[in-house]
């Protein structure tokens, strides 16, 4: 009771207009996700301002250094070092914090660019800093290992921090300055109100900023007093370059160089560069910034900040089109419920699911290729992050339903790649291939969105583009194409994990095969679809490593998840045994049957969750061995219903929903993934989850809401209305589908396309 005392505080502090009708831009709340502790899983997203899939993610950084610090903000700490423009939405890798700007009152001196390494124990005692508003979540101040800190840096206090789609506001206790964000899709705008119109204010634009990368290189140039340009190219998950232009409301004073290694009165250029750039405080309390950024050029990016002009410089004018767009883009899934705090955990959900892929061609289309060169997205817009491995499960299949523009969109991006490159994308970022994970899940959107009839596209080519990387041999696929599975003495790690989603990819790349009439390629893709087959134990009734010569791979430890995990990357045996989504009829029998298959499932809910190995920080969120924290445990509790036993199905969807998901910011129980594990709630929390994407199938699970609304992209709604829901009420005792019975544990994609009405009664007993 206590717990849930505290979370309806925070959704009430969090959300301002409780006295009217609240929209449901009102229920999200971006602090979801922004802590965590490294055994029960960091969300890793960022709580400032951003637009849908837009270009720019204006938030605060801590300097921190750590793994929680991927999306340059960890939530229990206290202390900002810069505002950047870009962040990664929740991923398991720290990058980013692109063009760090900072207001600060005080004098400038040299020492403040030197970035040091410290503790902040050391930072409080050696710079007499405030260590005001600064507590751990267990109450200890300076209670982290390592930042970044510079001597601009600021302490703040929790209670004037302010969050909301395309907005953020903070007051930094060093001079008590203002700090309001907020953003487009291509150009963002800040906004510093300074306490008093007196002395000179002072904007440190850092360069050499970093979040555990390295600047290469930078440069900037004065163009007037009113303007400034230049780039950061950095190296950390990929190399890649920010151009970007800044403008702003006051003349400049004065400007000044530091750590240049060439430098002249109006630019400089340099690996570590930063400047100050003063203001006179007697002219106004109040500095407004206009900033865009571009992968082209300076040029590109001061286009893009001419999108910015119809704004002027109206700061809420901005934010509150802002606000209206990601209001429009939210009410097309209209929940009604009781719950504020079901509602605010629900709306940040879809929030976040917005938020990436991100925007990378300008205003006219430009963008530079993965061959470092400029191109031109002719007809469609560019889009990067494309974090699949994570994506393909829910957060892609969720953007073909309600946003299919967005994902036919990333279809042309992918081939785009293929274009320049000759291969499709695993896991890219700032149009560079990060290498990352394993699969090649492009498969899975390109027939999820040709199985949907979902965009336009060269269907020969995607057909070649998929032949492609299916006969690559990156990370063992060619053990696989000759052994029929991956070998662990050949490939040495995550040879089971790699076997099971070449195998899933196969099945994907066989049903375009179908679709377009090639038989021949049918026949072999669905073929190799069946491999996975061959790491089954039956001894364990588990999958494991097996080595070239058919042995099976010693030692087998089942609840093993160390990083190098010859058997599963990022989990165990445990969690893998149960993906095959394109075969679920194989794996029962696999499995035993249908009963087989049950007391499997019910071994991994109900044991120990017990993990061996030493490094397990992506294994959270543990139900015994099920780990809702990352990805590939995703779809199992609906498989339940494929064995005749909906009601587990039901069971633990709710359990699941309800305890490994708040309204708080440890509320995600693992990395967010660009998407992935809100899209999973957001799916789940209606009542419905795609399994198999490409099969077009949604399982059915424990709807949560008094009645759901898709308004959907085609002009149809589909409704989901629950009767006598309640906490305790998590079973379905029976459904209707347009008022006639539904037999089967799930709906298709047709069923909701063509819109229509599911209902579902609901008891507190199986």
């Amino acid at each position: 009771m206590k717990f849930k005392l505290l979370t309806l505080l925070w959704v009430l502090s969090v959300c301002p207009s409780m006295g009217q009708k609240r929209l449901p831009v009102d229920y999200v709340n971006p602090f979801i996700g922004t802590g965590g502790e490294m055994d029960k899983g960091f969300g890793n997203v960022f709580p400032g301002a951003a637009y849908p899939f837009g270009m720019i993610q204006l938030s605060p950084d801590n300097g921190g250094q750590n793994w929680q610090y991927s999306g340059g903000y960890h939530y229990p700490d206290s202390l900002i070092a810069g505002f950047s423009h870009t962040h990664l939405s929740g991923t398991g890798v720290a990058d980013f914090c692109d063009i760090s700007v900072m207001p600060t009152l005080q004098p400038i001196e040299a020492r403040y660019f030197e970035q040091e390494n410290a503790t902040v124990e050391q930072i409080i005692h050696d710079r007499k800093m405030d260590p005001m508003g600064f507590v751990t979540r267990d109450g200890h101040k300076g209670a982290f290992d390592k930042h970044f800190l510079l001597n601009y840096s600021s302490f703040f206090q929790r209670k004037t921090e302010k969050a909301s789609p395309g907005y953020y506001a903070v007051v930094l206790n060093q001079g008590q300055i203002r700090v309001e964000l907020t953003t487009g899709e291509l150009a963002a705008m800040h906004r510093y109100t300074f306490p008093g119109k007196n002395g000179r204010q002072h904007l440190i634009l850092n360069l050499g900023f970093v979040n555990t990368d390295r600047t290469l290189d930078a440069a900037l140039h004065i163009h007037s007093d009113h303007q400034v340009t230049g780039f950061r190219r950095s190296a950390g998950k990929t190399d890649h370059t920010v151009y970007f232009a800044m403008e702003f409301s006051r003349p400049m004073v004065q400007h000044l160089f530091f750590l240049a290694s060439e430098q002249q009165a109006d630019q400089a250029s340099g690996n570590h560069l930063a400047a100050a750039l003063s203001f006179d405080g007697k002219e106004s309390d109040q500095l407004l910034v206009r900033v865009a950024i571009s992968s082209v050029s300076e040029e590109g990016a001061l286009n893009n900040l001419k999108s910015a002009a119809g704004f002027g410089w109206d700061f809420d004018k901005m934010h509150q089109s802002t606000r209206d767009h990601w209001n429009r883009l939210l009410s097309a899934v209209a929940v009604e419920g009781s719950d504020p705090v079901k509602k605010s955990i629900f709306y940040t959900a879809l929030y976040h699911s917005y938020l990436a892929p991100y925007r990378y061609s300008d205003v006219d289309g430009r963008y530079r290729n993965f061959r470092k060169e400029i191109d031109r997205a002719d007809g469609y817009t560019h889009y990067h992050l494309l974090s699949l491995w994570d994506t393909f499960r829910a957060e892609n299949p969720l953007l073909l339903l309600m946003q299919p523009k967005i994902a036919e969109d990333i279809i042309h991006s992918m081939l785009a790649k293929y274009r320049q490159t000759g291969e499709l994308p695993y896991w890219e970022i700032s149009c560079t291939e990060g290498g990352s994970m394993i699969g090649y899940h492009a498969a899975v959107l390109m027939a999820d969105a040709l199985s949907k009839n979902v965009g336009t596209f060269d269907r020969q080519e995607i057909f070649k583009a998929l032949m492609q990387v299916s006969h690559t041999d990156r990370k063992g696929l060619g053990f696989y194409r000759k052994y029929h599975y991956v070998p662990t003495d050949l490939e040495k790690s995550g040879t089971v994990s790699k076997t099971l989603e070449y195998s899933y990819d196969d099945w994907c790349i066989a049903q375009v095969a179908k679709w377009m009439g090639k038989e021949q390629e049918y026949k072999e893709f669905m073929e190799r679809s069946g491999y996975y087959r061959n790491l089954f134990d039956p001894a364990f009734h588990l999958f494991r490593g097996k080595n070239s010569d058919g042995s099976w791979y010693e030692p087998f430890q089942p609840r093993f998840a160390d990083y190098g995990n010859p058997h599963c990357v990022e989990g165990n045996t445990w969690q893998y045994s149960f993906f095959a989504p394109h075969d679920p009829e194989g794996l029962i029998r696999l499995m035993g049957g249908q009963k087989g298959m049950e007391r499997m499932l019910d071994s991994l809910f109900n044991q120990t969750s017990e993990l061996l190995g030493e490094e397990t920080s992506d294994v959270t969120g543990l139900i015994g061995q099920y780990a809702h924290g990352n990805e590939p445990s995703h779809h199992v509790a609906y498989l339940y219903n494929l064995v005749g036993q909906p009601h587990k199905t039901q069971k633990y969807v709710s359990k699941i929903l309800n305890t490994l998901y708040s309204a708080t910011p440890d509320g995600l129980c693992g990395n967010e993934d660009c998407g992935q594990m809100s899209a999973w709630y957001v799916f789940s929390a209606l009542g419905f989850y795609p399994v198999n994407p490409v099969d077009g199938r949604y399982q059915i699970g424990s709807p949560q809401f008094d009645r759901a609304v898709l308004h959907l992209p085609n002009g149809k709604t589909f409704t989901l209305q629950t009767h006598d829901l309640s906490p305790a009420s998590v079973y379905i005792k029976r459904m209707t589908l347009n008022g006639k019975p539904l037999t089967t544990s799930f709906v298709t994609y047709e069923d909701l396309q063509s819109g229509g009405v599911l209902e579902c009664w609901m008891s507190d007993r199986m």
